[in-house]
């Protein structure tokens, strides 16, 4: 299929098709009629010589062709996009813009309130969509322009992800008050003495702090592994056992000091958080101008 035979809007009614999963919503979101939608989609199936959307109740189910070739379609609409948007084109007072993040519940707790503080003071047009997905799927999100940014830990990406150092964190110990072991306070050997919880995405593998005590010849006990900080905060008030967790939650969750928190007893780097982009939104208006705020409110918290 040679380029310059091709309609190029026939791109833009197939990702609006397979975004709304109907023919007259996608019709709506593109200000044409039904008939213009269907005569679209009827060219794009001579186009590709595939059905592209079967037809299940009122839905439009894409098929495995449409399926395929939608992440590069997003994608290619997305860098045309950027090439017709001057920088000066963006207006975040008056923008709807939805901006779509990655964050795990620690990001959430500790980014989310001061990033929505500055949007409804400065852009109070702009929404956020926070999600958790699997670091694996980043780098594909991120192409596709389903997500617009990821905040994480420093993680292994392609030269098509782009990155920059938000903010650090250091680790903490919780202990309930009045932990019978602790009255003398906490150094190693009684932090190593303790159980322990772990908190993990994974069902199994070492933390974080466990790669770092490893590299000082230590190793801790497990008794609890869990999911979410908030969690193990609570049972850590009920029981003996210890959690190591980054300080910024832990001062959040523990506003009404029903626990105490300990500096970590060895000395392990902070945890380095970074914010992810794809290279295709480098010059898009809107997401660098999100991106520097992010930059700027992260940078004035590193610790």
């Amino acid at each position: 299929m040679s380029l310059h035979k091709v309609d190029l809007n026939l791109f833009i009614v197939f990702e609006a098709i397979y975004n709304e999963g109907n023919l007259t919503r996608a019709a709506d979101v593109l200000h044409l009629t039904q008939p213009a939608v269907s005569h679209a989609l009827a060219r794009l199936r001579e186009q590709f010589a595939d059905p592209l959307f079967v037809r299940k109740g009122s839905l439009m189910e894409p098929t495995a062709r449409a399926r395929s070739i939608v992440n590069d379609v997003r994608q290619s609409l997305q860098v045309l996009q950027n090439t017709l948007t001057p920088d000066s084109d963006f207006d975040f007072r008056g923008s709807e813009r939805q901006f779509t993040f990655c964050l795990r519940d620690v990001l959430e707790a500790t980014c989310l309130p001061q990033l929505l503080a500055y949007l409804n003071r400065e852009a109070p047009n702009i929404s956020i969509i926070s999600q958790r997905l699997p670091r694996r799927d980043l780098e594909s999100q991120l192409a596709s322009g389903r997500l617009d940014f990821a905040l994480d830990v420093l993680l292994a990406v392609s030269d098509d992800i782009h990155h920059e150092l938000m903010s650090q964190d250091n680790l903490v110990v919780i202990a309930r008050n009045n932990h019978p072991a602790l009255h003398a306070g906490l150094d190693i050997y009684g932090y190593l003495s303790q159980q322990h919880i772990l908190v993990s995405s994974r069902s199994e593998g070492p933390g974080v702090e466990d790669f770092e005590l490893s590299r000082h010849g230590l190793q801790r006990q497990i008794s609890l592994r869990c999911q979410h900080y908030y969690a193990a905060f609570r049972v850590v008030q009920q029981s003996d056992l210890l959690l190591t967790m980054p300080q910024t939650y832990a001062r959040i969750l523990n506003a009404s000091g029903e626990n105490t928190i300990y500096p970590m007893p060895v000395e392990i780097p902070p945890i380095d958080v970074h914010l992810y982009w794809h290279k295709n939104v480098e010059k898009d208006a809107g997401n660098r101008w999100l991106r520097e705020k992010i930059l700027e409110l992260g940078v004035s918290t590193l610790i």
